[in-house]
């Protein structure tokens, strides 16, 4: 009957939800209250739906009262979890992405090296490993000898090796995972190197989530000034991202250091438990990032790559947002001239939470960074290959912001689908369009944009040319054709590679593999090659601002990459 109760009061919460700021507050807390005592049984499902709707609430308060109470009905969760697990709740309720990560449950996955060593450094008593389903056998082969003396006798002449016995006899009274990661740091090779050999093994990571800050029900940046809601949320249609990104520059300011780990780790913990790592942030440094306070409790915090986990050519990005303390989404953007790609993602439980307007401060604090005016979005965040995306109609956000399809095709066929909606209201585009619709990526260009400049390029085009010479040219030798792209390349622009130092002598390497490709870089003017010179010098510096602003300015670079980089795609319409 209670169970009853709880299914019952949450369709009501769920209206009051989309009714903050023209409900009042007591209303809020009388339903909250009277929800809370419900006994959950085994109803898992409801258990999640009343938990984020605690964590909608208490990222978005209506008032002080509202955020108190959901913050302490969120501290009962975990006994309510166990409560419902005890009865006869299926764990594996809790691990689906759109719900992972709730106290008193456990995650799974399989995290890359930069985060395992993390994990264990942080999390150490959290973390285990899942060995039961385990079949990389053939990489623990060849791998594991590394760490065990003698294991060759076994691993290379016998079936059926109890590798957990070796594990177990080496390790002593450590635990496995970090006695694992620990050899692997031990290993005389590059950090890159490590990360290859480990990720190989593809180890199934158990995170328990019991007690745990990290969880999603508890991850918290602590808060001075809460911001409440007494004023209905911000739709989209309310948003112009023209005008937002027509504004003045928010104000920055660089975290020192120690204020930088504890957002990193606070980034690491909320998307490390959604099965969300991204390269981002679990390669992320402390020694650059910014934050922006953009209003309505909402704060804003970007940072780089150190140099030696940067992309060859293009500046990245990560960024995450925080709001009223809570984590609600993370964004990574990748940039080159006046182009960037973005993707952004808004955690499920916060979707209904002002998406577009915190969506337009991104880009905002994006451009002041980057300095970018085409931004474009990845297809898969329109639903190419996300079933998620193609429910929630995600083209049709973007699309009233102002993105554009650059496909052609796709662009009618989006122009010839608004011409419906405006002769049918009740008109909805058919999943099977949307599915078309998210084969290319849209761009939303500024005023100072060339139009349609890059509709047609690929960083992938580039790489693809450059594997093609490597064929042609080298026999597919690519040490050959590096040595031979950097020597040409450095006798162009009349560069000294011995010059430079380890980092620029790397970066001069991976920008020589394209710039071969350019048939007239030995006769640019001398101020050109001098702008080349110190581009190359500027992707190992500090961040990569400097680096991106640079490439600004040097337009016929911009010309020579944009061109080979806008060979034809080939895209199903």
């Amino acid at each position: 009957m209670a169970q009853t109760k709880l299914a019952t009061l949450l369709p009501r919460l769920e209206q009051a939800r989309t009714a903050i700021g023209t409900i009042k507050e007591r209303e809020i807390v009388r339903l909250l209250s009277e929800a809370n005592p419900a006994t959950v049984g085994k109803d898992a499902e409801s258990l999640i739906r009343f938990h984020d709707l605690l964590l909608f609430f208490r990222a978005f308060p209506p008032g002080p009262a509202v955020l108190r109470l959901a913050d302490a009905l969120l501290g009962k969760i975990e006994l309510k979890v166990k409560a419902a697990l005890d009865a006869g709740a299926d764990a594996d309720d809790f691990a689906p992405e759109e719900v992972v990560g709730i106290t008193g449950t456990v995650v799974e996955a399989s995290y890359s090296y930069p985060m395992v060593c993390w994990l264990v450094k942080h999390h150490p008593k959290a973390i285990s490993i899942q060995w039961d389903g385990y079949e990389r056998e053939v990489q623990r082969a060849a791998i594991w000898p590394r760490f065990f003396p003698l294991m060759e006798e076994d691993s290379l002449t016998e079936a059926n090796v109890p590798y957990l016995d070796w594990l177990k006899a080496a390790r002593g009274r450590r635990d496995e995972l970090s006695w694992l990661v620990e050899q692997f740091q031990r290993l005389p090779i590059s950090e890159k190197e490590k990360g290859a050999y480990y990720d190989s093994l593809e180890i199934m990571v158990r995170w328990d989530m019991s007690g745990s800050p990290a969880s999603r029900t508890r991850s918290r940046k602590p808060v001075r000034h809460f911001y409440f809601h007494q004023e209905p949320l911000l739709q989209r249609r309310q948003v112009s991202l023209a005008q937002e990104l027509a504004k003045p520059k928010l104000p920055v300011k660089i975290l020192p250091s120690h204020q930088a780990e504890k957002t990193l780790d606070l980034v690491k913990e909320a998307t490390g438990v959604r099965y969300r790592e991204l390269y981002g942030t679990s390669n992320a440094g402390p020694k650059w990032v910014v934050q922006a306070d953009v209003g309505r409790g909402v704060e804003i915090c970007f940072w780089g790559l150190p140099p030696e986990k940067r992309l060859p050519l293009r500046a990245y990005l990560a960024g995450f947002t925080i709001k009223n303390g809570v984590p609600i989404n993370y964004v990574e953007c990748i940039s080159l001239f006046d182009w960037t790609e973005i993707g952004f993602n808004t955690f499920p439980a916060y979707r209904d939470g002002e998406t577009a307007w915190v969506y337009a401060q991104t880009l905002r604090l994006l451009r002041q960074l980057h300095g970018v005016s085409a931004i474009s979005v990845y297809p898969y965040q329109i639903g190419d290959g996300n079933e998620e995306a193609i429910d929630s109609g995600a083209f049709w956000f973007y699309r009233k912001l102002g993105f554009r399809s650059m496909h052609p095709a796709l662009e009618k066929l989006a122009q010839a689908e608004e011409k419906k909606v405006q002769a049918n209201s009740k008109y909805r585009t058919p999943t099977r369009t949307l599915r078309r619709l998210s084969k290319a990526h849209v761009v939303y260009e500024l005023p100072q944009a060339e139009r349609g400049a890059w509709d047609r390029f690929s960083m992938r085009n580039i790489g693809l040319a450059v594997q093609r010479r490597m064929a042609r040219d080298f026999n597919g030798d690519a040490e050959s054709m590096r040595t031979s792209a950097a020597t040409q390349v450095a006798r162009d622009i009349g560069l000294n590679p011995s010059r430079l130092n380890r980092q620029e002598q790397i970066v001069f390497a991976e920008f020589a593999m394209a710039l071969s490709l350019v048939p007239d870089l030995a006769r640019w003017s001398a101020d050109e090659k001098a702008g080349l010179c110190a581009i190359i010098a500027a992707k190992g510096s500090r961040t990569e601002q400097h680096y991106q602003h640079l490439l600004l300015k040097h337009a016929r670079l911009r010309r020579a990459l944009l061109r080979l980089g806008s060979q034809k795609a080939v895209i199903a319409a």
